[in-house]
């Protein structure tokens, strides 16, 4: 399988380091920086079988703007709703698949968060995430994910991320948001139920970045044998 990279970050870099490994070609990268691959200004320009993101909004929702035939895999996180929308309308003439975070892992922890919010619904709900000093969006586009599952679950619901200024009792539809940024924290994420005398926590930590390139080669191999389409990881397997 042959791989263009948008965007030649840290993610990108251990994509093309994990493709290697697994066989797969780098075909290029569409990046303002340096780097040893063949550098492309749109989607269709090099031969590839597919395009692996890892940008940034202003990167990539330009080129989303492009007719393109390339199957992609898109894990850029802020402007979700705008990256989404984009995609959506380029489906009609690719494959496109999107998620806010890679990893299994955590597809596996909202279908996890879904379950317990249809048996706790009495429960208090908080979400925790924690990240390195780099992460320059908060809250991660993987809390987002999350908040959204609850905020659909739970009517009347809705976020609060910000308590200093609270002089009252949690409110009954309150569901607080807290965002921890500090070290090499890979990514950390969690859904506390907090009950009448109990609590019950779902927690997903990454412990290494791998697991999201990882992620992206996995959906990038069943991508490119799909129709157009969009695709997310409740369908790309």
């Amino acid at each position: 399988m042959r791989i263009l990279l948008i965007g030649y970050g840290t993610m990108n870099q251990i994509v093309a380091r994990l493709a290697a490994q697994a066989g797969h070609e780098i075909a290029g990268v569409i990046s303002s920086g340096e780097t040893d691959y063949p550098v492309f200004q749109n989607i269709d320009d090099a031969d590839a079988d597919v395009a692996i993101d890892f940008s940034n909004p202003e990167r990539i929702l330009p080129l989303l703007e492009q007719d393109f035939k390339t199957p992609l895999v898109v894990a850029t996180t802020g402007q979700k709703e705008d990256i989404v929308a984009a995609l959506k309308e380029r489906s009609g003439s690719a494959p496109v698949f999107f998620s806010a975070n890679m990893s299994y892992g955590v597809h596996v922890l909202n279908n996890l968060l879904k379950e317990a919010l249809n048996q706790l619904a009495d429960f208090d709900l908080e979400f925790v995430e924690r990240h390195h000093n780099k992460k320059v969006d908060a809250p991660s586009g993987t809390l987002v994910k999350l908040l959204d599952t609850a905020l659909e679950s739970r009517d009347g619901s809705y976020p609060v991320y910000d308590r200093s200024q609270a002089n009252h009792q949690r409110g009954t539809g309150e569901i607080g948001v807290s965002a921890i940024r500090g070290g090499t924290i890979v990514g950390e994420h969690e859904a506390i139920f907090a009950g009448l005398d109990e609590v019950i926590e779902l927690k997903h930590i990454a412990q290494s970045k791998d697991i999201f390139a990882n992620g992206a080669i996995k959906a990038a191999e069943s991508l490119i044998n799909k129709e157009n389409g969009f695709y997310d990881y409740n369908n790309i397997f």
